[in-house]
């Protein structure tokens, strides 16, 4: 059965600690109640470092490697998966939703600062409904990929590890 806190489902949680480290800075710019790393998320309900929009959050971040005031190692990167889901988060939270908010731009604009803000070397571990990950485009190689079935008719979470090579 599908979990919103997809960090807790034992596979994926599994997964994490073989590149997650605590010693570490990882961002997680769609927390809810994950822990792992300096935690975002615009929903306020959850305890987080930062409660911003995502691509507000990894501006700052971006801003941050930019004037060397810290190096990133990994992000974790769980957006919601669909068009429909980022208008029923934001909506919920009384946000507008609007183009800018459910096209595939969305996404492609937090790939690119990602690829800004990640060390070379550094990890992203992406989960969605696919196995895109970052991308080749921006530097990433996919070094695994991990499918949890839901099992009924729910999708399944496809979590992509990837290391920046560029």
């Amino acid at each position: 059965m599908p979990n919103k806190n997809t960090f807790e489902i034992k596979p994926i949680k599994e997964l994490i600690y073989k590149y997650y480290s605590p010693n570490e800075v990882w961002l997680n710019p769609f927390a809810n109640n994950s822990k792992y790393g300096i935690t975002n998320d615009l929903d306020e309900q959850y305890d987080t470092d930062y409660h911003m929009d995502a691509l507000d959050f990894l501006k700052l971040f971006r801003d941050k490697v930019k004037n060397k005031e810290i190096i990133v190692d990994g992000i974790l990167y769980d957006p919601p998966f669909s068009p429909r889901q980022v208008a029923e988060c934001y909506k919920k939270l009384g946000k507008t939703v609007n183009m800018q908010t459910t096209q595939a731009s969305y996404w492609s604009k937090h790939k690119e600062l990602i690829s800004e803000i990640v060390r070379k070397d550094g990890y992203v571990i992406s989960c969605a409904w696919n196995s895109n990950g970052i991308g080749k485009k921006y530097g990433f190689e996919i070094v695994e990929i991990l499918l949890i079935p839901h099992g009924g008719w729910h999708n399944d979470t496809i979590v992509t590890v990837e290391k920046k090579v560029i």
